[in-house]
């Protein structure tokens, strides 16, 4: 009986997280499915099954899923119910500062420094890895994108 819970919580969430990220998956002929599943590098049959609440989706799937969402697979496999949070606990630097407060995202300068890329570099170092960001950034809807 849980995995069913399980299996309605996650798609319930995940549908929600699909349509904020641009995907039509409301409309027949929206082809929000087809371009979830191209993009993630998964059959659309997995998100069909998903979505219609007959399958949960294997680790790999999800860890595409993740990618392409852009959220954490830790919280994938949290909120699908294959692992607890005590299971899979964040590491001490990811849980936000200690006095409480939200870390702040992580940019590319700051990975620069945190790699220990020579303040000297540090520019070419941007300029490169940015190469490999999303177009306008990794909070734009992938229909933008496309357009």
């Amino acid at each position: 009986m849980a995995a069913a819970q399980d299996l309605e919580a996650f798609a319930t969430w995940i549908e929600g997280l699909i349509r904020e990220r641009g995907y039509d998956i409301d409309s027949p002929r929206g082809g929000g499915k087809s371009r979830l599943a191209d993009a993630a590098g998964v059959h659309r049959a997995a998100i069909t099954r998903l979505l219609q609440r007959h399958s949960m989706p294997d680790l790999e799937t999800m860890r595409r899923l993740a990618r392409v969402l852009r959220v954490p697979v830790r919280e994938m496999l949290v909120r699908s119910g294959q692992l607890t949070p005590d299971e899979l606990p964040l590491p001490p630097s990811a849980g936000g500062r200690a006095d409480g407060g939200a870390e702040e995202p992580l940019t590319l300068e700051r990975a620069a420094e945190l790699l220990g890329i020579p303040a000297g570099q540090r520019e070419m170092f941007v300029r490169v890895a940015s190469q490999f960001l999303p177009e306008g950034g990794p909070a734009e809807p992938p229909a933008r994108r496309r357009a």
